[in-house]
C-alpha cells in the first residue's frame, strides 16, 4: 500500500468508522455530507450541464460531456451512499476521473433517496433514465452503467430489471465495492468486522431498512446478489479485500460466471471502500479507474463491432495493490 492509502486508512478508521456503530441520523448524515464534499474540476475537453430542476426527470442529475473530440459512448452512472445519502456531486472524482479516461460521456444520475423514497424508486428513476437514453437516440451498446456502493447494487439490479423487461442492454457495467446482499449474509460481513477501515459489520443491516421498504431483502431487484444473471452483459467489479462488503463481490461474481456472464473482478488489497473516490491522491485509486476505463472502452467497442463477449485479460481476478 502507499503511504497515501495507509493515510486515507487511518482517517477512516479514528473518523468515518466509529459513527457507523451509533445511530444513523439520516439528516445529520446529509448535513455532514454536504458540508465535507469536494470535487474535481471539470476536465479539458469536457464541459459540465447540471439539471437538477424536477423538470429535467426523468435525466435528473448532471452531465461531463465531451467535446474534443465527441465520446463515442456514454457513461450511466448511480451514486452510493447507502440510497440514502450522496449525490451526483459527491462522486464526481470517480464518475469524471472514469469518463475523462474511458473518453466517454457521463450522465450521473439524482436518483430519488430513501427513507423518504423507499424501494423500487431508485431503480424505477435508473429504468426511466436509460430508456430515455435510449429514446434520445442513444445506441444502447454504446452505455456502460457505473456505480459504487449501493449506487453498483443498484447497476446491477438495473440490469437484471432491464433483461426481464425485454430492453436492449447496455455494453457492459462496471461496479466498485457493489452492495449487493441487502440482507447482510455474507461471511465478510463478520470475517472483515474490525479490518474494514470504514464500516462496521453490523451497520448495513442497521441502513438497508431505509430502501427497503416493505420489499422483502432478497428480492432480486433490491439485493442482486439473488438474481438469475443469464444473458447479462459483461462485469468489471472492484472491491478491496478487507471490506466487510467483500463478499457482496465475490459470491456475484462466482453466480454470474456460473451463468455464463464474462466477469471480471479484481480484489485490492487493503483498499477502503470505494477507493477510486481518493483518486486526485492516492495511486492505486489511479491505477483503478484506468482498469475500469479500459473494460468501458473494450465492451463498448466489442457491442459496436457486433461481438458478444468482448475477451477478459488472462487473469481475472488480481489483486491491484499490495
Amino acid at each position: 500500500m502507499s503511504w497515501q492509502s495507509r493515510l486515507i486508512c487511518r482517517c477512516l478508521r479514528r473518523t468515518f468508522l466509529p459513527q457507523t456503530r451509533k445511530s444513523i441520523d439520516v439528516a445529520r448524515v446529509r448535513m455532514l455530507t454536504a458540508r465535507r464534499i469536494w470535487t474535481p474540476g471539470v476536465p479539458s475537453g469536457w464541459r459540465l450541464r447540471e439539471q437538477y430542476d424536477a423538470s429535467d426527470a426523468p435525466l435528473r442529475g448532471e452531465w461531463l460531456i465531451r467535446e474534443r473530440p465527441p465520446a463515442q459512448c456514454t457513461l450511466l452512472y448511480l451514486h452510493g451512499g447507502g440510497y440514502y445519502f450522496c449525490s451526483p456531486r459527491s462522486q464526481r472524482a470517480i464518475s469524471f476521473g472514469l469518463g475523462k479516461r474511458a473518453g466517454a460521456d457521463v450522465f450521473s444520475l439524482d436518483y430519488r433517496l430513501a427513507p423518504e423514497h423507499p424501494f423500487p424508486a431508485a431503480l424505477e428513476d435508473a429504468l426511466a433514465a436509460y430508456r430515455h437514453l435510449l429514446a434520445n437516440g442513444t445506441r444502447p451498446g454504446s452505455i456502460v452503467i457505473g456505480g459504487d456502493s449501493a449506487g453498483g447494487g443498484l447497476g446491477l439490479a438495473t440490469l437484471v430489471a432491464l433483461r426481464d423487461a425485454g430492453d436492449p442492454l447496455p455494453a457492459g457495467a462496471v461496479l466498485f465495492s457493489p452492495w449487493t446482499d441487502l440482507a447482510a449474509t455474507g461471511a465478510s460481513i463478520r470475517e472483515n468486522d474490525g479490518r474494514d477501515p470504514m464500516f462496521s459489520g453490523e451497520v448495513f443491516a442497521r441502513i438497508a431498512p431505509f430502501y427497503l421498504g416493505s420489499a422483502s431483502a432478497t428480492d432480486p431487484y433490491v439485493s442482486p446478489l439473488y438474481a438469475d444473471f443469464r444473458g447479462l452483459p459483461p462485469l468489471s467489479l472492484f472491491v478491496g479485500s478487507s471490506e466487510t462488503l467483500l463478499d457482496d463481490t465475490r459470491r456475484v461474481v462466482e453466480r454470474a460466471r456460473a451463468a455464463g456472464v464474462t466477469v471480471e473482478c479484481e480484489i485490492a488489497s487493503g483498499m477502503p471502500h470505494i477507493w477510486p473516490i481518493y483518486a486526485p491522491f492516492m495511486p492505486e485509486a489511479r491505477r483503478t479507474l484506468d482498469v475500469a476505463a479500459n473494460f468501458v472502452r473494450r465492451v463498448s467497442a466489442a457491442s459496436a463491432r457486433g461481438d458478444e463477449k468482448p475477451q477478459p485479460p488472462q487473469s481475472s481476478e488480481t489483486s491491484i495493490a499490495s
